[in-house]
């Protein structure tokens, strides 16, 4: 892959996709393949047929997919597993089928076991139950990783399967019904210290540890890998250091200039107790993650400042 070569990126108007774009373009490539929603139902497999003969991409990041948080997750499961089934399908199968030469699917770090040993290896997949409230979401993303293992083994299709831990950055989703726990932290904190509210809510006691990679780590790791990995073996994406969501509310509280109480509501679910991934195998690969969280964080924050006094929804 190199700044002549047709890629493909589904998703691009993600949080992922724009990530990759943002990366793909900061190297000069010229021939960067998109589609809007409106254009382009990755559901459809007759429209995902049709491009692909159309595009004929070389190669193809596969950032596109329903995601949400634990209410999202919890409250809509048929369509996490539908829509991410149908997505991954399509764009894998019409990738084999037009001799793209390599893909590279993004999974998540969701597929592991509620009480993996910790950190968490690659081959604790499939070892150990799901967490209940993303079970929807994690089965969908395993069935993806299986079939590009499957299509590698069948029929020789170079596909290669990305674990990353908890993601955030520029274009993260911040509304309070379906975000993540560190936008909608960002948003909350940000809303209480413009209003002087003395107190914030936060889902959970704040025990649980969590790991968290700035998106536009994950898109250089991304982009590495796509040039120098191909096996059908996982690999996990992260920084290998983690902290608890109380933590987690003390310093987006610091940079957001929030000065009142953090109330925990133990009656909200807390999710997987501990998710800490083992990324031993990207560093023998060669790559490490740079951002630190804080200063992620701050990054972060200016963007959604900017996406704010320009009234742009977020």
């Amino acid at each position: 892959m190199d700044a002549h070569s047709r890629i493909y990126v589904a998703g691009h108007r993600g949080l992922v996709g724009s990530a990759i774009v943002r990366r793909l373009e900061s190297e000069g490539c010229q021939e960067l393949i998109t589609a809007s929603r409106e254009r382009l139902d990755l559901r459809d497999e007759g429209a995902m047929e049709e491009f692909f003969a159309r595009e004929q991409p070389e190669f193809v990041f596969l950032a596109a997919a329903k995601v949400g948080g634990i209410l999202a997750n919890a409250s809509r499961p048929a369509e996490f597993l539908r829509d991410n089934l149908a997505i991954q399908t399509n764009v894998i199968h019409s990738a084999w089928k037009h001799g793209v030469s390599k893909l590279l699917f993004l999974g998540s770090s969701c597929i592991y076991p509620k009480f993996a040993p910790q950190p968490i290896r690659e081959e604790y997949l499939l070892t150990g139950e799901l967490e209940p409230t993303n079970q929807a979401y994690a089965i969908a993303k395993i069935a993806g990783i299986q079939m590009c293992q499957a299509y590698r083994q069948q029929y020789g299709f170079p596909a290669i399967s990305l674990m990353p831990t908890n993601l955030y950055g520029p274009g993260d989703n911040f509304n309070l019904e379906s975000s993540h726990v560190l936008p909608a932290l960002v948003r909350k904190f940000h809303e209480a210290a413009e209003s002087g509210a003395p107190e914030v809510v936060i889902w959970g006691t704040g025990a649980p540890r969590r790991e968290f990679l700035h998106v536009d780590d994950l898109a250089d790791a991304a982009v590495f890998l796509m040039r120098s990995y191909d096996s059908g073996e996982i690999v996990n994406v992260g920084t290998g250091r983690d902290l608890t969501i109380a933590e987690l509310a003390g310093l987006i509280a610091r940079i957001t200039g929030y000065r009142g109480k953090l109330a925990f509501d133990a009656s909200r679910p807390d999710g997987t107790p501990r998710k800490l991934l083992d990324v031993s195998r990207l560093a023998r690969l060669g790559w490490k993650a740079r951002i630190p969280l804080e200063e992620g964080i701050r990054r972060t924050y200016q963007w959604y400042l900017e996406q704010a006094a320009s009234h742009t929804r977020i």
